[in-house]
């Protein structure tokens, strides 16, 4: 049974999803940390909520929403999304994170698939964690190859490309890893203009910011949405 149940903020959260046009079809896949009690007498198992493989998010209720434990067992109706060792080891690894999103979204699964970090061509890369948004390695999908490599690549990050594949966030809550998964999206897509431009214009690339700026933007987005 659920104990401290965050399943239906995690439904509504997925609705938003969809809304965002962030996860075409059955890609992708959105998790809320939480925990189970097998009955009313057990201790409480620390894992997270997760959308089902394989099902169309529109059509969801709160109970085709499986756990998976940190010990990677499940409960529920329904199966857990192939990539459900991607967000145990997130939450394993990273004990701020709240809510785990992976996304197919076009502007990230194309700069994705050149395997290239994004650099600071925009200030707003720093609200990711650092001066640069990481590429994690290409991996086959829900193994554990994929996963070892986008937490090393998120490590001290908020977010990362996964090569050939799309892009993962961390949230300190479902809103925040909405936010930050829209935030990505749209500065790949950025980028990904700004290059163009300065290929049409005959240049070497964008002008990037340099490390005092930078430290600057990080310092800043330390207190960013935070109120007094």
């Amino acid at each position: 049974m659920p104990h401290q149940d965050p399943r239906p903020a995690l439904l509504c959260a997925i609705q938003r999803l969809v809304g965002m046009r962030l996860t075409p079809g059955t890609s992708g896949n959105l998790s809320v940390r939480g925990t189970w009690r097998d009955d009313l007498g057990s201790a409480p198992r620390p894992g997270f909520y997760i959308t089902p493989t394989g099902m169309a998010y529109e059509g969801l209720t709160v109970d085709d929403l499986p756990f998976v434990g940190l010990d990677g067992t499940v409960r529920g109706r329904r199966k857990p999304s192939s990539e459900w060792r991607l967000h145990r080891d997130l939450y394993a690894a990273r004990p701020e994170a709240h809510a785990v999103l992976h996304a197919h979204s076009t502007a990230a699964v194309a700069l994705a698939c050149l395997r290239r970090e994004i650099p600071p061509f925009h200030y707003m890369i720093a609200r990711f964690g650092g001066d640069t948004v990481r590429c994690a390695p290409y991996a086959t999908f829900g193994t554990q190859a994929l996963s070892d490599g986008v937490v090393a690549a998120m490590a001290g990050r908020r977010g990362c490309l996964m090569a050939n594949h799309g892009m993962a966030v961390i949230g300190e809550s479902l809103d925040q890893a909405l936010d930050l998964g829209l935030e990505l999206e749209v500065l790949c897509e950025q980028y990904a203009r700004a290059c163009q431009l300065a290929a049409a214009l005959g240049a070497a690339g964008p002008v990037l910011l340099g490390a005092e700026a930078m430290a600057e933007a990080l310092a800043a987005f330390g207190d960013y949405g935070k109120q007094a």
